[in-house]
């Protein structure tokens, strides 16, 4: 049986309030046992604790009112699309593409992303975001900066 994945966005509903209900259903439920998955025949299967999780991300952000996309690893970004996903302009996108941080290909005249790759970035520059604030961080404490913060002066 060959299906082959594709990009879909799914839009919260009108009315949120039946999901807020399940949402709150699932945060109750907790660990208490595996989650089963019952089909309108009555049959039951397992759900992996993965999957499970990430059912449960996709009811809560829906029930909040936000729209889910859902894609595999391979899609193929436009630059737009891919400056989107990292909350980036556009020409900075391809400012990052042109210096070689992310890899990409040409179709024509038009630069594409692979959505893994997209990912791949933004891990790692959150990493280095991570470790430099860990840095910076140690580094104060080592100079003192946080014993010698005062209580800001009242102006009123």
């Amino acid at each position: 049986m060959s299906s082959s994945l594709r990009e879909r966005t799914v839009l919260p509903p009108d009315d949120p309030a039946e999901l807020a209900r399940f949402v709150q259903e699932l945060r109750s439920a907790g660990g208490r046992a595996r989650a089963r998955l019952v089909g309108p025949d009555g049959s039951e299967i397992e759900i992996p604790d993965e999957l499970y999780g990430v059912l449960r991300d996709v009811v809560t952000a829906l029930s909040e009112g936000l729209a889910i996309s859902i894609a595999p690893h391979n899609t193929m970004l436009t630059t737009q699309e891919a400056a989107d996903l990292l909350n980036i302009s556009r020409p900075t996108l391809v400012r990052l593409l042109s210096e070689g941080e992310m890899p990409h290909t040409m179709r024509g005249r038009h630069r594409r992303v692979m959505l893994r790759d997209v990912l791949d970035y933004q891990e790692r520059t959150r990493q280095a975001r991570r470790r430099t604030l860990d840095r910076m961080t140690a580094e104060a404490e080592e100079d003192g900066l946080y014993d010698a913060t005062g209580m800001p002066r009242r102006t009123r």
